[in-house]
């Protein structure tokens, strides 16, 4: 028998501060995300008119987290969100942007295991010091 602890889908949604925890980003951001029209769909309202946020919605969030996580421009993620939402005709253009931005990252994890090694070249340096002293 196998158990799972990850909760039901939410088919009514959950309100902003609830997208919030699960996204890791504050009700700000997420309302910034909607304005800059980079959400898929316009997030659902509930007859109260507060949003209600979606497993789809919160999936997406994440996604796009990610992405400004590893220095992708909202211009970009603007870019790439319009052409989901052309649908499938746009595939070989969104792989093409995210190859893209692979690259870079790829580009920036070197540089930043370039400068992790100075950085323990020196604790190296210190220790050795330190043992000296």
């Amino acid at each position: 028998m196998t158990l799972t602890h990850e909760p039901a889908p939410n088919r009514d949604g959950v309100a902003i501060s609830d997208a919030a925890a699960a996204t890791g980003l504050s009700t700000h951001t997420l309302r910034y995300y909607e304005r800059a029209g980079l959400m898929l769909d316009p997030v659902e309202r509930a007859s109260s008119s507060h949003r209600r946020y979606g497993d789809a919605d919160i999936a997406w969030v994440q996604f796009l987290t990610r992405l400004r996580s590893t220095g992708m421009p909202i211009t970009t993620i603007r870019e790439y969100t319009e052409l989901v939402r052309r649908g499938d005709e746009t595939v070989d253009a969104r792989r093409e942007l995210l190859v893209r931005h692979r690259v870079a990252v790829l580009n920036q994890l070197d540089d930043i295991s370039a400068s992790l090694a100075a950085i323990d070249i020196k604790i190296a340096i210190y220790e050795e010091r330190g043992a000296n002293a």
